[in-house]
């Protein structure tokens, strides 16, 4: 008969086999699968899966089949096609549909390369990466939300110092108020903390007399102390904070009025290092 194409496989010589019964398990000429083959046991068909199973070329029966002459019966629905595996690098891009390859599909220990990643910038031994795919300069990143802000307005030097440049001109380490307090010392014979930062207490040891105790001890006592008072009416007085006590767990300061020891409604002290 004419066809065509290629041409057809002779499937006439196995299309139909049979097997003496007695058994339960019989052995094909070809491998198959239980949807590719009827069975027949007697002229009788038997349910897929229920009555029988097929793996590669063995077909095995739920029961045993009766005793007979080629009793049992199997017929060919087609043949099981092996396509076979891909040769190694034998696969191109091309066959892979865009945007179907997700997180899960790439290996953890996969080494990706940074040329791989879309970001900008250039990388370098004094970069990183950040979240937004931009390469920046691992001592001075520019900390701002205004995207003309000048690279090094913030930076952190080696030594770990803040730097910063905020209107002065040129970018220079900052040094930070490290405890201060606002403090009524006068009202009710009783020192009364208002606001204050890193500042746990003050004791009051006598008129006119204040330790400040710091929350967070300083490195040293070598540190700057800022001070002043006012809040009592006396005109013209002379009157002045001193420090006279600086050790790193707290600060002593004398308030006085005309060289006189006097407590103060509002003391504002300020430590710097």
């Amino acid at each position: 008969m004419p066809y065509i194409g290629n041409q057809p496989a002779q499937l006439g010589g196995y299309a139909v086999e049979s097997f003496n019964g007695g058994g339960s398990s019989f052995t094909l000429s070809k491998p198959a699968t239980t949807e590719t083959v009827l069975l027949f046991i007697d002229g009788v068909r038997q349910t897929p899966t229920d009555a029988y199973s097929v793996s590669g070329t063995t077909l095995t029966t739920t029961a045993t089949t009766p005793s007979g002459t080629n009793n049992v019966t199997v017929q060919f629905l087609g043949d099981v096609v092996d396509f076979g595996e891909p040769s190694d690098n034998s696969v191109t891009s091309t066959k892979i549909v865009d945007g179907t390859i997700v997180n899960a599909d790439i290996n953890a220990s996969a080494a990706i390369a940074l040329s791989k990643l879309s970001t900008t910038g250039t990388p370098d031994s004094t970069t990183f990466l950040r979240g937004d795919g931009a390469w920046s300069s691992a001592g001075s990143p520019a900390y701002s939300a205004n995207a003309s802000a000048s690279t090094g307005a913030v930076n952190i030097d080696a030594s770990d110092n803040l730097q910063f440049d905020s209107g002065y001109g040129s970018t220079a380490t900052a040094y930070g108020c490290r405890a201060w307090v606002n403090f009524d010392g006068y009202t009710g014979g009783t020192v009364a903390i208002r606001e204050s930062g890193n500042v746990s207490s003050i004791t009051d040891n006598a008129i006119g007399d204040f330790t400040i105790n710091f929350t967070t001890a300083m490195p040293d006592a070598n540190y700057c102390t800022q001070a002043t008072h006012a809040g009592i009416s006396t005109g013209g007085a002379d009157m002045t904070a001193k420090p006279y006590s600086s050790v790193t767990s707290s600060v002593t300061v004398a308030t006085t009025v005309n060289s006189v020891q006097s407590d103060s409604t509002n003391v504002n002290i300020a430590i710097f290092r």
